[in-house]
């Protein structure tokens, strides 16, 4: 590492010149964007939450959205895809309208999980991974949901429906094409439908005093590693 990267202030964006003005965000979504960010004492920190709000807005975490969200928490977008795509409930991907996620882990497979998802791979005409033709179905085969006693569990965009068979799944699938559980069921990428309005409550001094410390201490710990490095490479030279 130089020293240049090792001395860097922290709070100081990575990316160089200025970053660039939004242009796929809607100005709806990038005013509650600018909200989420005023609620963290570092833009970056806003990373995961304006990644929800971009999903909310297109159904998926497109490249465009990827890009504003960098320029606005002062990231690269290869940052933001990293941290994306290491979440499932984050969607690099175009998926349908309602992500239908069957667990097949060991308490629902012991209760017919792999039973439902071959019915559900069959009804759907997709296998689990994709989406149906009409885009409304995305089907995954998911690990432990944490519904273990409603096995086999299903949720539909993050939202727990019950235990489910093949009858009441095909039952669960015409109610949401024709919009029956919108209530309660929201189209893929709206997370809640409150919004946070209080952000850390802390002391703006008090922050700023503790950045100054750790900037000082990372500078004092970068000249004494400098320092440990120039007297070994003089102590090599004299033996």
């Amino acid at each position: 590492m130089s020293e240049t990267a090792r001395r860097t202030p922290v709070g100081t964006p990575r990316r160089a010149g200025a970053p660039p003005v939004p242009s796929h965000l809607s100005a709806d979504t990038l005013t509650r964007a600018r909200q989420v960010i005023a609620l963290y004492p570092e833009p970056r920190s806003a990373l995961i939450p304006l990644c929800h709000l971009a999903q909310e807005q297109d159904g998926w975490l497109t490249p465009a959205a990827m890009t504003d969200i960098a320029g606005l928490v002062g990231v690269t977008p290869t940052e933001v895809l990293g941290t994306a795509s290491f979440y499932d409930m984050l969607h690099t991907e175009p998926v349908g309208t309602h992500v239908v996620s069957l667990c097949t882990n060991i308490a629902c497979l012991l209760n017919g999980a792999a039973e439902l998802l071959e019915h559900a791979e069959s009804s759907l005409e997709v296998n689990a991974g994709g989406t149906t033709v009409d885009g409304t179905i995305t089907l995954e085969e998911a690990e432990c949901l944490a519904d273990c006693d409603r096995a086999p569990c299903v949720q539909v965009n993050h939202r727990f429906v019950g235990a489910q068979t093949p009858e009441s799944f095909d039952r669960l699938i015409a109610d949401l094409r024709s919009g029956a559980r919108s209530q309660d069921i929201p189209d893929h990428g709206t997370l809640i439908r409150v919004h946070r309005s209080t952000g850390l409550e802390a002391d703006p001094a008090r922050l700023a005093s503790e950045r100054a410390a750790m900037a000082e201490a990372q500078a004092q710990r970068a000249a004494a590693a400098e320092a440990a490095k120039s007297a070994a490479e003089g102590a090599g030279g004299t033996s």
